[in-house]
This record gives C-alpha cells, structure tokens and sequence, in this order.
C-alpha cells in the first residue's frame, strides 16, 4: 500500500472527542479514573491515555463502557464512527477491516505503509502529496496516521507481515535524520513477534509485482486485497479469485525477499548509510 494520500481532507480529532465523552461518563458515575478502569477491567493508564485523546479507544474498551453504562452499543457505535472520521470514503472499508484483521500482509515499494510510519516520516509523505496544506492541516493528517498504530497495541494485534523493497529504504523521505529514525524504529518494530520484516534487495531482480498491495485477513483466513492507484483512491476488493491472485503473489514476493535476520542486517546497514 502506497499510503501516500489516504485523507483527503484535514480530520477533526475523533480520539480526543471520544476521550471526553470517556471522562463525562466516568464523572457523572462518580468514579476516580481507578475505580473506572477496575469497572472496566482495564489500567488506570490505559483510561487516561483514553480520556487525554492520545489515543483511540479500542472497540473492546468502547464495548466495556456500554456494559458498564448500560448502554448497549451506544458507545462502541460513536467510537467506530470517530474512528474513521477524517478519512476519504473509499478508505473507510480498508480502515474496517483493519481493525478486525486477524492478519495484515503488505507489499511496499514506493513508501512505507502506515502502521509503520514514524510520525516524522508521515510528514514529510503529507507534504509531498498536499503541497498546499498549512502545518496545522499537515499535523492533523499525521495525528489521523499514528492513531491508526493504536491496531498494533491492542490485546490480540494483528499479525502484521511487511515486505519491503529496498528502494523504500533507501529513498530520502524527509530527509538523512528523518530516514534514519525511521529505520531505526523499522528495527524496533521487527523484535515484536507479531510483526515480520522482510527486504526485497536489489539484487533479488524484477520484482514479482511492480505496485503495492495489502492482502487483509480475518479469522485466520486470506479475505481481502486492498490496491491504490493516483487517480481514483483506493479500493478493497473480496473476490475470491483476486485474493487467491494476491495470495500467490505474496508467496513469490516472501520467496524473493530476504529472510528476516538478513532483512534487519540489510536495513541496519542502509540506516548507516542514511547516517553518513
């Protein structure tokens, strides 16, 4: 997935809203934030991250306010809206399934897909598609991105499996520093067992397949092909002879690829570069 432009215009903070209603419900049960996350049966700081904004809650955690409200619903429905607000229509169907993908199967090779991107690197990717767009306009764009990461952090993640071309690694996006803490947050990433970071080399030849794709799981099972083009968005395609396509495609691209130590010596190497 190229994930160069998938807002189309700036997004209002759907996770700080969300926080709010979080904090209104907690005061007017008369609860401390303690006695609300043991009702919840979640952290004390896992409901101030919610009630600041500086994350979206997850579904289970909007599911766990309307047992407690007993509010069937209510709360989940508002927070899946809020969820998705500030992205273009055509993407909404990818963000659905994202969130509920037991796997997430991606091909980059043009930029890094966004459940990857530092917020740095983002950046410098808004602006090089919405050249016209104020910081501020830029910065809400990025905040939208990065609330999306919130995927990974949950209870059971996706098993989020990254093949890389090495030319992604090696463009200058935003910059020598930008590259390098993005790298270096690439490294990071690939120590989880939940996420695998394959490099395609150049040395590897024509690539399988010269555009981005992501192939979304659910329930343990190939569903859906998500594919953008320039023009006209995105789109996410369940037919079953298209995802059977894109799954023979991956197996190509992972037997091309580097194996993943292979992969994170190669990645370290182009950080170093980056650093010269």
């Amino acid at each position: 997935m190229s994930e160069g432009a998938d807002q189309e215009r700036a997004p209002k903070n759907g996770a700080a809203y969300f926080g709010d209603e979080v904090k209104a419900l907690r005061e007017s049960l008369g609860f401390s934030q303690d006695e609300f996350a043991a009702k919840l049966h979640y952290t004390q700081g896992q409901v101030s991250k919610v009630e600041s904004g500086s994350v979206m809650a997850s579904e289970a955690f909007a599911s766990a306010m309307d047992r407690v409200a007993g509010t069937p619903g209510v709360y989940l429905r508002l927070r899946n809206k809020l969820a998705k607000q500030g992205h273009p229509d055509w993407f909404v169907p990818y963000i659905t399934l994202e969130e509920s993908a037991s796997g997430v199967t991606d091909y980059s090779c043009t930029f890094l897909m966004g459940l990857l991107q530092t917020p740095e690197y983002a950046a410098a990717v808004m602006r090089a598609s919405f050249p016209r767009e104020t910081e501020d306009q830029i910065k809400e764009r990025v905040e939208l991105r990065m609330r999306r990461q919130a995927v990974m952090a949950r209870d059971n993640p996706p098993l989020l499996w990254v093949i890389v071309h090495e030319a992604v690694l090696r463009t200058l996006v935003g910059g020598p520093s930008v590259m390098v803490g993005q790298l270096d947050h690439l490294t990071v990433l690939a120590q989880s067992p939940h996420v695998t970071l394959q490099v395609l080399p150049y040395k590897a030849g024509a690539a399988p397949s010269h555009l981005p794709f992501t192939l979304l799981a659910l329930d343990d099972k190939p569903h859906a092909v998500y594919t953008e083009t320039p023009t006209h968005g995105g789109q996410v395609d369940e037919t079953p002879s298209v995802v059977a396509s894109a799954v023979n495609m991956f197996d190509r691209l992972r037997m091309a690829a580097l194996p993943e130590e292979e992969s994170l010596v190669l990645t370290r190497k182009i950080m170093e570069d980056h650093a010269k």
